[in-house]
């Protein structure tokens, strides 16, 4: 993001001033604690970590403190945060198949291994404010008996049975399995490998990706997806030092992963089947993971021979524009001087007026 230039500094101090009185609002009301935010508004602290690409709820909850709640500006404070610090090792992969599942649901079967694990979802509740909230109702001590009801500590992946079967392309690794791509040291040069758009993706804007992805269902892409295995909870962090030959967990985050299903007719290497799109994200965060997995799966039409016609199947415009930060920045810069240029701009517009004015005279009879 463009920072401002020096000048004016009383004026930028009061500008201050008058900020952290507007965050702090009316002093006759309890301000926001961190606390209440990462507890009370857990989905947009997610959105705000898998925008920043930082997973700390702590400090998402209290950079949207801090920016009032503006999800952008906050994905922006913790990701410059996030440039600071140190890379001390590298993670295992995460094993998002032995996920400690919240909530896991299948649109594609009826009965399948571990059932349908609702959980925690605005999916069956009626759209209707709650002005139970707004008279500060206090909610019951404890849900229903029902309700407390734990999932299975380990569900089986819906798509497995598929895969087993060969009607639905297997999960590999590319040719070799090279080291993936890190976009946060390397520019992203085009056209990118998979594991690079999945790294944009993962922490583009959620508004952005949620916009192209439903582009390609309102037919801007050939794709009809199928919701195969979306799923949210906790999976275990695993790194393994230099100094020993085995891994040792260092704690767990939160994810929610999507596997969407397109059918593929076949070509001459690959038969009919159907394919991929994936999506994870930190957080509770649905949404984002299968808007992501809509466009992954739009993203990879060279792979399948088909025709790139729409603009969420083109990498360099699907992808630069969903970091919110970068367009952030680029877009609010405009509100800093720009007083040469206009200058320029200003005489250059006179110039053209008097010259299309002579020119008119001369034609004139």
């Amino acid at each position: 993001m463009y920072i401002a230039v020096k000048g004016g500094e009383p004026a930028i101090k009061a500008s201050r001033d008058l900020l952290a009185a507007a965050r702090r609002g009316d002093l006759n009301l309890p301000a926001i604690g961190v606390a209440q935010v990462r507890e009370q508004m857990a989905l947009l602290v997610g959105r705000v970590m898998a925008e920043a690409s930082l997973y700390d709820p702590d400090l998402a909850a209290l950079a949207l403190v801090q920016a009032q709640g503006d999800a952008i500006e906050a994905a922006f404070l913790l990701r410059a945060y996030r440039s600071t610090l140190p890379r001390l090792a590298f993670s295992a992969p995460l094993n998002c198949d032995a996920m400690r599942p919240e909530r896991r649901i299948s649109a594609i079967f009826k009965d399948l291994p571990g059932g349908q694990v609702l959980g925690p979802t605005y999916d069956y509740t009626q759209r209707l404010l709650d002005f139970g909230l707004l008279r500060g109702d206090a909610p019951a001590s404890a849900p229903p008996c029902d309700a407390l009801a734990e999932a299975p500590s380990l569900i089986v992946n819906a798509l497995d049975e598929l895969s087993a079967q060969g009607l639905i392309e297997p999960a590999l690794p590319p040719d070799g399995d090279p080291e993936p791509l890190d976009i946060t040291r390397d520019p992203p040069r085009y056209p990118l490998p998979r594991c690079g758009r999945l790294q944009m993706l993962a922490r583009a804007d959620e508004g952005w990706v949620l916009g192209l992805a439903y582009s390609t269902q309102r037919g801007y892409a050939f794709t009809h997806p199928f919701a195969g295995d979306i799923r949210f909870g906790a999976v275990a962090v695993s790194l393994q030092p230099d100094e020993l030959d085995f891994e040792i967990e260092v704690g767990e985050i939160e994810l929610t992963e999507c596997q969407m299903l397109n059918q593929f007719v076949g070509n001459d290497g690959a038969p009919p089947q159907f394919t991929r799109g994936y999506g994870l994200v930190f957080g509770h965060g649905e949404r984002k993971a299968m808007a992501m997995s809509l466009l992954d799966r739009a993203l990879r039409a060279d792979e399948f021979g088909e025709q790139i016609s729409s603009p969420a199947q083109q990498q360099e415009f699907a992808l630069p524009q969903g970091d919110s930060v970068e367009a952030s920045g680029f877009v609010q810069h405009l509100k800093l001087p720009h007083y040469v240029t206009f200058e320029s701009e200003l005489q250059l517009i006179r110039q053209l007026r008097q010259e299309r004015s002579d020119r008119l005279k001369t034609e004139q009879p």
